[in-house]
């Protein structure tokens, strides 16, 4: 069952995610090529999508026209007799030729591509008024397009072999120069498999969709990458080649030589028009400031710095409180000699000591005697 049409362009819209200004049939070949082959065209913004057939829903070739360097018209328009209008685009990496049946149509075609590209609308157009009208509709719906958009990325630095012989020796000197940094690896390159490069895509979508890997081939890498398609999530694998000359080449139908495995990037970038973005995974950052703590010893005032008074508490003094009264010894005590007290057992005493109990007793027993003698008297 054949598709209808008007789900075919919804697809081509989603896919293109660009305004259709006009479409058509028409010839294309690359130069060096000897025949054209036919095509089904789609002016989408400032990119010419060329389409196998009408019923196909995904590009086959893109043009971006952005980068048009100029547009010759290489046969003259002629009504009679019928002729075919025959185009030469000129970009900075090749060279298209297109050819359309009909001069009118080719008029058309011509009109719509300058308009889009300049934009403005060509004076020297063999155009009717009506269609003269319709391009100044497009030229004011791309301005709006654009201005929503912004202004476009820098475009990645021009390769070596592109440029022209007769360049001077001074801009050959600077073209030789090699950056260290394009030497290096892209922040997308993982020594992964192709099954790794395609899990850690659809495992985390958001980290990116370009993945730059090692391939099985010896000198080459892959390049895999997640697209979003109307049908879903699509998984893209490329090879690219490593020259002996340090050089680098992007195996497409039409082969891109590039001048490092960053100009690589570069490249699909500029061709997915920064809607593919290489891998990166995130790193955790804090959300939230805090203030430090500054140590005592660092603060700085301008103030003086206060030094408390010390308390000193008063000391309570207490009334003196008289000393006891010693008692009295009772006269009816008596020392008991030494000599009356058979029983007891005698204790050596030494030293001082025992000469003071010696005079105290000589003392006492002298005292007996004098009481003893003066109640014996009459």
């Amino acid at each position: 069952m054949a598709i209808p049409p008007r789900v075919i362009h919804q697809r081509r819209a989603t896919i293109t995610a660009l305004p259709l200004y006009y479409s058509g049939h028409l010839f294309k070949k690359h130069t060096g090529e000897k025949d054209f082959k036919k095509f089904y065209g789609e002016l989408r913004g400032a990119a010419l999508f060329l389409y196998e057939d009408v019923t196909q829903d995904t590009y086959t070739e893109r043009l971006d026209l952005d980068q048009l360097k100029s547009m010759e018209l290489n046969s003259p328009f002629s009504k009679t007799p019928p002729a075919p209008a025959l185009f030469t685009f000129t970009t900075c990496t090749k060279e298209v030729k297109l050819k359309i049946d009909n001069a009118d149509v080719g008029e058309e075609w011509r009109g719509y591509i300058l308009t889009v590209v300049k934009k403005e609308v060509p004076n020297k157009l063999q155009l009717l008024p009506g269609q003269l009208l319709q391009l100044k509709e497009i030229l004011a719906q791309e301005k709006k397009r654009m201005a929503v958009l912004g202004p476009n990325p820098p475009l990645p630095p021009r390769p070596a072999f592109l440029s022209p012989s007769s360049r001077t020796s001074s801009s050959s000197e600077l073209q030789n120069q090699t950056d260290k940094s394009s030497q290096a690896m892209p922040s997308c390159f993982f020594r992964v498999s192709r099954q790794e490069a395609e899990q850690m895509l659809e495992r985390n979508p958001e980290y990116g969709n370009i993945i730059l890997r090692p391939s099985s081939r010896t000198n080459s890498y892959g390049l895999t990458m997640r697209q979003l398609t109307s049908s879903g999530p699509v998984m893209k694998n490329y090879r690219v080649t490593s020259l002996p000359n340090s050089e680098y080449i992007i195996e497409l139908d039409s082969p891109v030589r590039v001048p490092s495995l960053n100009a690589v990037i570069s490249f699909v970038l500029d061709k997915t028009e920064y809607r593919l973005q290489p891998y990166s995974p995130s790193e955790p950052y804090d959300t939230t400031l805090e203030k430090p703590m500054v140590p005592p010893s660092t603060t700085t005032s301008s103030k003086p710095k206060v030094v408390p008074k010390a308390r000193v508490q008063p000391i309570v003094q207490r009334k003196n409180v008289p000393l006891p009264i010693p008692v009295k010894p009772d006269d009816s005590d008596y020392l008991i000699p030494e000599d009356d007290c058979p029983n007891q057992k005698n204790k050596p005493f030494d030293g001082e000591l025992r000469k003071a109990l010696l005079r105290r007793r000589e003392v006492i027993y002298s005292a007996n005697d004098s009481e003893a003698a003066y109640e014996t008297n009459p």
